[in-house]
């Protein structure tokens, strides 16, 4: 069995509304309303991104996400 390799991506809000998602290690960022929308569109990107038969090619998609909270002091 070969090694898995996956790509992780960092899912953030919107200022403006919905999501990006932006890869750690690949110039891949896309974006969505929804988060459902967003796996979809991360899956076509990482898709368009990579070859088929590219050794480098992930064979997962792992996303993180990121909350920000403002605390006032």
């Amino acid at each position: 069995m070969g090694m898995v390799t996956e790509i992780v991506f960092l899912v953030e809000e919107d200022p403006e509304g919905g999501h990006v998602a932006s890869a750690i290690g690949a110039a891949i960022v896309t974006q969505a309303e929804t988060i459902e929308e967003l796996r979809e569109a991360v899956y076509e990107a990482v898709h368009c991104h990579f070859d088929e038969d590219d050794p480098d090619r992930p064979r997962r998609i792992r996303l993180r996400f990121v909350r920000e909270e403002v605390i006032a002091a």
